[in-house]
C-alpha cells in the first residue's frame, strides 16, 4: 500500500478520498487554486500546494504542475477524483512516464472509452447490446441524413467526444435534421474541440441504469450491482438510487454480466461505470463507460458495505479485489440527492455567494453527507456549484424515502439560492414514490415540481412599499447620527 498520495482535485471528492486514505494510514497531499486557499480539502490534507489562479485551466487542469508537486512532495500515486484530469489519457500516460501511479484504469482503457463512437464499436464486437445507430467516421451531411432515415425518427445526435449534455440534440423528423446536426456540431466543436457526431435511435421513455464495475490486475472483474439515475435535468443527474426500483434479479445479472464483458473487452483495471439505457420492454443498451469513480458512488457503498475508494487504492497498489462476485452483498436501499447552489425557478441557473448559515442533518448509519464546504465558505463562479451530496439508507425504498424527506427538512442554507425546495418536492412526488421513473420525469412534472409563484396582491405590495420606506428612513436616521454634521447630505435625505 502507498504511504503518500496526491489528490488532483477539490471539493467533496477530494475530502472523500482523504478520509479513506487517512483511515488506511496514508498521508495526503492536496493541491488548490487561489480561490480554494482555505477550502476544506486543504485543511484536511497533511500537506497542500498552490497550483495557480482560480480558473481551472490555470490550476486543476495544469497536469505539469500537479506532477511536479507529486515529485516534490514524494507522493507515490495520484488520485484524480472525477472531472478535471480524471479521464485524461495524456495525464495518465505522463504519470506513468514520471514513475507516479495513476489511481485509475490503464491508459489504453481510458483511450478506448474516450470516444463514444470508438467505444460503441468495441462494445459491438464484444457482443454488448447497442441502440441502433451510426457511430462511424463519415461526417458528410448527406450521408448522415441517409443514415438518419435508415435508423428512423426520433433520433438522438451526440458529440462523439462530449459529455454533460453538450452537443446533444433530439431530432423528431427529417425536415429538421440538418439544422439540428449543424447546431450539435457547433456545440461539440466549441465544447470539446471536435465536431464529430454519432447518431442513435431516440428512446422516448428510457431509464438510465448504470453498473458499478471493478477489475484488478490479476484478471478478476466484478459488478457491484446497479444504480438508477433516471431523474435528470438537462442530461445531468439529480437523484441516484440503488438498487434500481422494479429491477429483477435476472435483469441485474444480465446487465451486470454485460458490464463486466465491456470492462474485460478493454483490459480494464480499477473502478468504472458502464451506463445503459433501460427500455420499457426490459431491453437494455450500452450508452457509455466512465473510466473513473462516479459522483453517485456512495449509494453503491451504502448497499454493499464496501468502501470503493479503498478498493481503488488496493487495485492501484497491485492487490487483488477484496471480494469475488458471489461475496458482494446487496442490503437495503440507498438514495442520493445533489444539493446545488442554483435557482430552479430560473432554469437551474448556478448561484454564487457565501454560505452565511449552514445547518445539515445529523449523520449516522442511515444518513451520510459528502461535502467540501463548511459554514461561511464561498461558492465561486469558477467550479461546479455543488454544496453537498445527501445520501440516505434504510431496509427498503419506502423507508429510505421517508429518511430522505426527514433529512431534507433538516437541511438549511442561507446566503444564496439552492435547489433544496425543489429536492423536497421531488422526493415527495407521488409519481417518484410510485417508481414511475424515466429520464423525462422532471420535464413531465415540471409544473408540480417548480410551481409558478402566485401573483402578489395589492395589500402585500402596499405593505412591502411601507416596509421599504421605513427601512430607508431608519438608515437615513442612523447616518445622520453617525455623521453628527449638520452640513452632511444625510440631513437632507
Amino acid at each position: 500500500m502507498f504511504s503518500k498520495i496526491l489528490i488532483a482535485n477539490r471539493g467533496e471528492i477530494a475530502c472523500r478520498v482523504i478520509k479513506t486514505a487517512h483511515q488506511l494510514g496514508i498521508r495526503c497531499v492536496a493541491v488548490y487554486s487561489e480561490a480554494d486557499a482555505n477550502a476544506r480539502h486543504v485543511q484536511m490534507a497533511d500537506e497542500a500546494f498552490l497550483l495557480g489562479p482560480a480558473p481551472s485551466k490555470d490550476s486543476y487542469l495544469r497536469a505539469d504542475k500537479i506532477l511536479a508537486i507529486a515529485k516534490q512532495s514524494g507522493a507515490e500515486a495520484i488520485h484524480p477524483g472525477y472531472g478535471f484530469l480524471s479521464e485524461n489519457e495524456d495525464f495518465a500516460k505522463a504519470c506513468a512516464e514520471a514513475g507516479v501511479v495513476f489511481i485509475g484504469p490503464p491508459v489504453p482503457a481510458i483511450a478506448a472509452m474516450g470516444s463514444k463512437s470508438a467505444a460503441k464499436e468495441i462494445m459491438s464486437k464484444a457482443g454488448v447490446p447497442l441502440v441502433p445507430g451510426y457511430h462511424g467516421d463519415n461526417q458528410d451531411e448527406q450521408f448522415l441524413a441517409a443514415e438518419a432515415n435508415r435508423i428512423g425518427y426520433p433520433l438522438l445526435l451526440k458529440a462523439a467526444y462530449g459529455g454533460g449534455g453538450k452537443g446533444m440534440k433530439v431530432v423528431w423528423q427529417a425536415s429538421e435534421f440538418l439544422e439540428q446536426l449543424n447546431s450539435a456540431k457547433r456545440e461539440a466543436l466549441n465544447g470539446f474541440g471536435n465536431d464529430k457526431i454519432l447518431m442513435e435511435r431516440y428512446l422516448t421513455k428510457p431509464r438510465h441504469v448504470e453498473i458499478q464495475v471493478f477489475a484488478d490486475n490479476f484478471g478478476n472483474a466484478v459488478y457491484l450491482h446497479e444504480r438508477d439515475c433516471s431523474i435528470q435535468r438537462r442530461h445531468q443527474k439529480v437523484i441516484e438510487e440503488a438498487p434500481a426500483p422494479n429491477f429483477s434479479a435476472e435483469q441485474r445479472k444480465a446487465m451486470g454480466e454485460a458490464a463486466v464483458t465491456a470492462a474485460k473487452a478493454i483490459g480494464y483495471a480499477g473502478a468504472g461505470t458502464v451506463e445503459f439505457l433501460f427500455d420499457e420492454d426490459g431491453s437494455f443498451y450500452f450508452m457509455e463507460m466512465n473510466t473513473r469513480l462516479q459522483v453517485e458512488h456512495p449509494v453503491t457503498e451504502m448497499i454493499t458495505g464496501q468502501d470503493l475508494v479503498k478498493w481503488q487504492l488496493l487495485v492501484a497498489s497491485n492487490q487483488p479485489l477484496p471480494l469475488a462476485q458471489h461475496e458482494i452483498p446487496l442490503d437495503g436501499h440507498a438514495i442520493e440527492v445533489r444539493v446545488y447552489a442554483e435557482d430552479p425557478d430560473n432554469n437551474f441557473l448556478p448561484a454564487t455567494g457565501k454560505l452565511t448559515y449552514l445547518r445539515q442533518p445529523d449523520c449516522h448509519r442511515h444518513v451520510r453527507i459528502d461535502t467540501g464546504v463548511v459554514e461561511y465558505d464561498e461558492v465561486s463562479p469558477f467550479y461546479d456549484p455543488m454544496i453537498a451530496k445527501l445520501i440516505v439508507w434504510d431496509e427498503n425504498r419506502q423507508r429510505a424515502l421517508d429518511r430522505l424527506a426527514n433529512a431534507l427538512s433538516d437541511y438549511e442554507v442561507v446566503g444564496l439560492d439552492t435547489n433544496l425546495a425543489f429536492l423536497r418536492q421531488l422526493a415527495s412526488h407521488p409519481a417518484f414514490a410510485a417508481c414511475e421513473l424515466d429520464t423525462g420525469f422532471i420535464a413531465r412534472h415540471r409544473e408540480t415540481l417548480i410551481p409558478t409563484p402566485s401573483p402578489v396582491g395589492i395589500d402585500t405590495l402596499a405593505l412591502a412599499a411601507l416596509a421599504e420606506l421605513a427601512q430607508v428612513e431608519a438608515h437615513n436616521l442612523a447616518m445622520r447620527q453617525y455623521s453628527k454634521e449638520p452640513a452632511s447630505p444625510w440631513w437632507e435625505a
